[in-house]
């Protein structure tokens, strides 16, 4: 059984036909939809150049039981409990993924998770609406790009000193001349007290009106259900290196899966595009019980995209605590940052509108090779030419 009919969900039912598996799959999904990708809802969805990002998969030529608007609501050994009862099963894939996190307030706010989400957010932007973004992070700035080039008057209001303060730190601070060249009022250091019909209100008793309001603040893992099963839970499911929980019988993948890893040394759970569609080849195999030894390990190096204001932004590796060598102006149009390791190896890469720095990046983090420092500070030289020698 697979819990969960997202990306994550639907690349388990085809990695369990793939590695042989011939026995009945059931595939149960709390949206009423078949399964769609997420990434393009806040970029080609809300954009309005595409109304359906459903995945290419023919689940009865698979000859999977899909139970769409079937949520799993409790587990025990070899039961799923669901919202129409309970279902046996021998081996689970937990791949419920993730839920936005809302603001306090009685006023109405819009969240972006799903296609649902994206397409009644859609028809809200139109010239001269006035918007609220909460929130300066990838989805925060994906949804005033959108906003913005609809014709709407856009504010986005960040907590932190300047956007994308936790996934990129300081470096962040390098994109928020972006939202002043797209003609939008970033306030930072600006914290929602509540979501009011009519806009906001600030803890520092201010408002900001608007006739539409965008919380962008994050989600959290969607694993309530798990509760009293016997899986461990710490910001989603823990997992060993085989996406493997507590629970025999049971693996985690995708947004929800917080797994052990070795690259890093660390547990790491990745709420990406790129997690939910490798993640489940090791975790079915793992399931099913394949190869020698130890078996498949889950290692990637985590990888993310963005589209915003007329930026290619891409980020590859984990940089905590690792320290920043340049690549080129930030105030220009092309530039990257890497994040060094102790030992000189390359630990995370951003590049803004320089693909083969990230795909160059990303082939170092997984070699582990050791960089040259000078070579790697300047832009003109290829990162793959920066290894020392």
């Amino acid at each position: 059984m697979v819990a969960g009919a997202g990306l994550a969900g639907v690349r388990s039912v085809e990695a369990l036909r793939a590695h042989g598996f011939g026995g009945t799959i059931t595939l149960l999904g709390d949206e009423p939809h078949r399964p769609y990708d997420r990434p393009p809802l806040s970029k080609a969805v809300l954009l309005g150049e595409i109304d359906s990002t459903v995945v290419d998969s023919d689940l009865d030529a698979m000859g999977v039981d899909f139970r769409p608007g079937v949520a799993a609501k409790g587990l025990r050994p070899g039961v799923v409990e669901t919202t129409e009862g309970e279902l046996a099963y021998d081996g689970l894939v937990i791949a419920t993924g993730a839920a936005p996190i809302r603001l306090r307030g009685e006023g109405p706010q819009h969240v972006l998770r799903t296609i649902d989400d994206a397409l009644a957010l859609r028809a809200l932007l139109r010239e001269g609406v006035r918007v609220a973004v909460v929130g300066a992070g990838w989805i925060g700035a994906e949804v005033a790009t959108a906003a913005r080039r609809a014709g709407c008057e856009v504010t986005v209001v960040e907590a932190a000193a300047h956007p994308l303060a936790a996934a990129l730190g300081p470096v962040g601070a390098h994109t928020a001349p972006w939202y002043a060249q797209a003609g939008i009022d970033l306030r930072t250091a600006a914290v929602v007290a509540a979501v009011d019909h009519g806009g906001l209100t600030l803890a520092d008793g201010s408002a900001v009106e608007a006739d539409v309001v965008v919380t962008g603040i994050g989600v959290r893992p969607a694993v309530d259900w798990l509760a009293g099963s016997g899986v461990e839970l710490d910001d989603g499911v823990v997992t060993d290196e085989h996406l493997r929980t507590a629970l025999p019988g049971v693996v985690a993948a995708g947004d929800c899966a917080a797994w052990w890893s070795r690259r890093y040394g660390r547990r790491l759970r990745v709420e990406h595009w790129d997690t939910a569609l490798g993640a489940p080849d090791v975790a079915v195999a793992t399931l099913l019980g394949e190869g020698a030894g130890e078996g498949a390990v889950y290692d990637p190096v985590p990888y993310f995209w963005s589209e915003q204001f007329g930026h290619m932004v891409q980020y590859a590796g984990h940089h905590d605590g690792a320290r920043l060598v340049g690549r080129g102006d930030p105030a220009g149009t092309r530039w990257s940052v890497c994040w060094l390791n102790d030992d000189d190896t390359l630990a995370a890469v951003l590049a803004v509108n320089r693909p083969r720095d990230l795909v160059q990046g990303r082939r170092l983090i997984e070699g582990g090779q050791r960089l040259d420092v000078d070579r790697l500070a300047d832009p003109a030289v290829a990162l793959r030419d920066c290894t020392a020698i």
